[in-house]
């Protein structure tokens, strides 16, 4: 046999084998990559915590912001005003028991 007909051939399938490689390369990033077809569910399963993290982390968020408007100093609610004092310089016997009020609402029942 004569090597030119090998040599013909190899050259006529270099640029097929190429194509198919390249082809084969990018199919397995689509099918086992980090955002391939296989990795959907982990995808998925990491947004959910991490909605579940910024509504979490949006409540806290509010409760802070309810606070803040509590400790403002043109009109400070004295009872929390009260509570942290206490709370911070350790002045709350172990028998006190602090009810806190249902927010928007004063002792007497009438909205602020």
């Amino acid at each position: 046999m004569h090597p030119a007909p090998l040599v013909d051939l190899m050259k006529r399938a270099a640029l097929p084998a190429l194509c198919l490689l390249v082809m084969l390369y990018f199919g397995m990033h689509a099918l086992f990559g980090s955002s391939g077809i296989f990795a959907l569910d982990d995808i998925r399963r990491s947004k959910q915590q991490l909605s579940d993290e910024q509504a979490r982390l949006a409540a806290r968020r509010d409760m802070l912001d309810r606070k803040i408007g509590l400790l403002d100093p043109k009109g400070a609610d004295p009872d929390f005003a009260d509570e942290l004092v206490r709370r911070h310089l350790g002045v709350i016997r172990p028998d006190e028991v602090i009810v806190p009020l249902e927010s928007g609402r004063q002792p007497g029942g009438s909205a602020r």
